[in-house]
């Protein structure tokens, strides 16, 4: 057999290759030094994005982009500033209600009575769970950690948004973002190559409607569930229905895994309250509130309108809530549907090129 010699590859590597190379290596090392200020530019961008959709309604009955968009931060701080008069009272009053009555809802023997009851548990097995921990630490670990959070309300605030100087930058941000209507296009023509322009320009359009559909979307899905939840308890009779709502709507942030969260506590104090019969029927209504988000209102909603797989979102939510806190959170899924925008392009073109192929 006669050998084959090896075939030289080369390799041409011009000027403007490397030119390329050291912009996107010293565009890397700008956003890792200034990572805070791009964190608050990408959260300014999802909240802008957010209110596009409305401010296009509001174009169309002839009111200028700028006067739209104040209307539109006006009305939301306006909504924001009446919940809190109107609700925060009740709230806290329940919060506070609920840390004085805590100690009777952990009471082993209470808690495990329905199980009794219902033959699930032993006498033997309830005694030794009642003896397994001093309810007397947990209650006063619960209570340290409610008091705290409240003592430091502002700090709390402070954290989250990584700052009042933070907080107010990623207002004025987005609120410039969602006055100047092609003024992130325009940043990414000086940033994108030309060859690359028209096609990354079409990809941010298409992100920034599911953007805006997304956070519609999330915000309709908690009110709509968070109303749910208090007519039903409060029809129920369940005490703290109000919080126990707005620890659900809340918890559809978190999507398969916060509903159920959010159920626990109402659960635990329907059976501590009414027994084993309210317990289960608590129960049973949280089941119904879930099969109804989950076939007809989240489909409807976000995952239609997103296109996000609930497991890339848990995915995206962990990833964002570890590298950026809470601010992390809340851009995570918008930059999940960026990414799905991409993938579901590169499968589209792997489907062209092969179909031209054949």
């Amino acid at each position: 057999m006669l050998n084959k010699e090896p075939k030289d590859i080369l390799v041409s590597i011009n000027s403007g290759t490397i030119i390329r190379t050291l912009l996107f290596i010293m565009l890397f090392i700008m956003l890792y030094l200034f990572r805070d200020l791009a964190l608050i530019i990408l959260t300014a961008v999802v909240l802008a994005s957010s209110i596009e959709p409305i401010t296009k309604w509001l174009m169309k009955f002839k009111i200028p982009r700028v006067l739209a968009v104040i209307i539109i931060y006006l009305a939301a701080f306006s909504c924001l500033a009446g919940i809190f008069i109107a609700f925060v009272p009740l709230v806290l009053d329940e919060v506070f209600a609920f840390i004085v009555m805590l100690p009777d809802y952990i009471e082993k023997i209470e808690l495990w009575n329905p199980l009794a009851q219902s033959g699930f548990l032993s006498p033997t097995t309830i005694e030794g769970l009642s003896s397994g921990f001093s309810v007397a630490d947990v209650v006063v670990g619960i209570r340290n950690t409610i008091a705290s959070t409240f003592s430091s309300f502002w700090q709390t605030i402070n954290n989250i948004f990584g700052g009042l100087f933070s907080f107010v930058l990623i207002l004025v941000f987005s609120f410039y973002f969602a006055v100047q209507e092609y003024g992130i296009v325009n940043f990414l023509k000086i940033i994108t190559p030309l060859k690359q322009e028209s096609y990354v320009i079409d990809l941010w359009r298409r992100s920034q409607l599911k953007i805006g559909l997304w956070m519609q979307g999330q915000l309709l899905l908690a009110l709509l569930i968070g109303v749910f939840v208090y007519l039903g308890l409060m029809i129920l009779g369940i005490r703290y229905a109000l919080l126990l709502a707005l620890v659900s709507a809340f918890a559809e942030l978190i999507p398969l895994f916060g509903p159920i969260l959010a159920a626990i506590p109402a659960i635990l104090i329907a059976f501590a309250d009414g027994g084993t019969t309210m317990g289960l029927i608590v129960l049973g209504f949280f089941v119904i509130i879930q099969q109804f988000e989950n076939h007809l209102i989240y489909p409807l909603v976000v995952k239609k309108v997103v296109g996000v797989p609930p497991l890339m979102v848990i995915i995206a939510l962990m990833v964002g809530a570890k590298l950026a806190g809470f601010l992390g959170i809340l851009i995570a899924v918008p930059i999940a549907a960026v990414m799905m925008e991409f993938f579901n392009d590169v499968e589209k073109g792997k489907k062209r090129l092969s179909e031209e192929s054949k």
